[in-house]
């Protein structure tokens, strides 16, 4: 059967796994809405995805097996790094008015611990004296640069990132990356452009060779690069937008004055849970969430660390009782069906630290309330850097050389490191968190997770 093209208003940066498996869905259901992807970096989603037509399938993981639903949204895919003339070209089309983004936070190239431009980057370097751009926000510099040389209006630029305020943080990054290369393109993105902020939410582990195979078997069709994703999924967006956009309100996307108190819930609830679980639960000798939290300590101690550190930190959105998303969120983690792999909730740990912990942390503090399964988790996640490859986080060298014999001076070390940790609340961390550590490396993780909840 020929499936009736879309035409390509939206250009996303990095189309992964996450967006088809997330945006996607939202807009299989609108009519005239189509994407071009754009890998940043290799080729292997666009030949995976080529022989279909773009076309995939996206599977919902359930205790009693798979759903799946062919979505035909991607038109076509370039690779920046074979062709950046024709991502500029893309992105300076008149027909497109959107631009998402899920370049994972440290395609942000930004300072974790302050949200400024990181214009030691080695791409952000590349980018300020080269026209072919290397970065997301090169690339998006650089495209709204030949839409203003065209009198064309700009795009809007959608981050759907775990990042807080995220589309503030693309904003600064793509203003100051601007101010380097032109001044009065700085001045006009600044004016002119919208960077409206969005919390997603659906998780979406690795998809396996099983379950490709299982895919073929379902549905009678070989897909080299089908998407596997929880049933449950969330999309808030900050009611920023502006220009001739897709109506996604109309297909399940909340549209909100303020996405603040649902970004924190989520962050702090979903993804600070997650890392902590993947932390500990890797040093305990679990490979996946559902394992993990079937364990009877690891469910004590989230149920701590959710009840008695996180919720105290938090303003519940509207309509919503914290407890009660505390208690979804164990269900959604349990979920046999997902064999979400911790392996791949650790990566980039460096760039999700302030988010998932330390903001909660510094919350916590100011309160002047007790942080036992939160510092417990920043222990496993420095555990955990000390053999990492440099593949696994971008900061993996420096981490590995924090580590020396003597576990306190690790902690010192680590808590040195300015792109991750501010220096009033390393002050603050030094103490408590050495004597965490010492106890992890001497006692175990098994050992410490009793001890939070006991």
């Amino acid at each position: 059967m020929t499936v009736a093209q879309r035409p390509i208003r939206i250009v996303h940066l990095g189309l992964g796994a996450f967006y088809r498996a997330h945006a996607c869905t939202y807009l299989q259901k609108l009519e005239g809405w189509g994407v071009l992807g754009v890998s940043l970096r290799s080729a292997s989603v666009r030949d995976a995805m080529r022989p279909r037509n773009y076309r995939y399938t996206a599977a919902a993981l359930t205790p009693d097996g798979m759903d799946l639903q062919q979505i035909d949204v991607v038109q076509d895919m370039l690779v920046a790094p074979e062709d950046p003339v024709a991502v500029i070209a893309a992105l300076a089309d008149p027909a497109v008015s959107l631009v998402t983004m899920t370049v994972t936070e440290k395609g942000y190239c930004h300072d974790p611990a302050t949200g400024a431009l990181n214009a030691g980057h080695v791409g952000v370097k590349s980018d300020i004296t080269n026209v072919l751009p290397q970065t997301a926000p090169g690339f998006l510099v650089r495209g709204l640069q030949a839409r203003r040389t065209a009198g064309l209006s700009p795009f809007t630029v959608l981050s759907c990132d775990n990042l807080p305020t995220n589309g503030a943080v693309a904003r600064r990054v793509t203003i100051e990356l601007a101010r380097h290369v032109d001044p009065d393109l700085a001045d006009w993105i600044a004016a002119e452009v919208a960077f409206p902020a969005s919390m997603v939410d659906r998780i979406v582990p690795a998809t396996t060779a099983e379950d490709i195979a299982q895919i073929a078997a379902l549905s009678g069709q070989t897909d080299a690069a089908p998407v596997v994703h929880e049933p449950f999924t969330q999309w808030i967006i900050s009611d920023e937008l502006a220009g001739d956009l897709p109506d996604l309100a109309a297909v399940g996307a909340q549209i909100v004055p303020d996405i603040a108190p649902f970004e924190r819930m989520k962050l702090r609830m979903l993804n600070g849970a997650h890392s902590a679980v993947a932390y500990l639960g890797s040093l305990a000798g679990f490979e996946t969430v559902a394992d993990a939290v079937a364990d009877n300590a690891i469910a004590r101690y989230l149920d701590a660390l959710w009840h008695n550190e996180i919720i105290p930190t938090l303003t519940a959105p509207s309509d919503t009782r914290l407890e009660d998303y505390a208690g979804a969120l164990m269900s959604r983690f349990a979920n046999t069906g997902i064999q979400h792999q911790l392996s791949q909730i650790t990566m980039d740990g460096s760039q999700k630290l302030p988010q998932r912990f330390l903001d909660t942390i510094e919350d916590r503090l100011a309160q002047g309330g007790r942080i036992d399964a939160l510092s417990l988790a920043l222990a496993g996640w420095i555990a955990c850097t000390a053999n990492q490859s440099n593949e696994v986080d971008p900061m993996a060298a420096k981490l590995r050389d924090c580590h020396t014999t003597d576990p306190r001076q690790t902690v010192r070390n680590i808590l040195s490191l300015s792109a991750i940790f501010k220096d009033t609340l390393s002050t603050r961390l030094i103490d408590p968190l050495s004597d965490v550590y010492t106890e992890l490396i001497k006692k175990g993780a098994r050992a410490m997770l009793a001890a939070v909840v006991r």
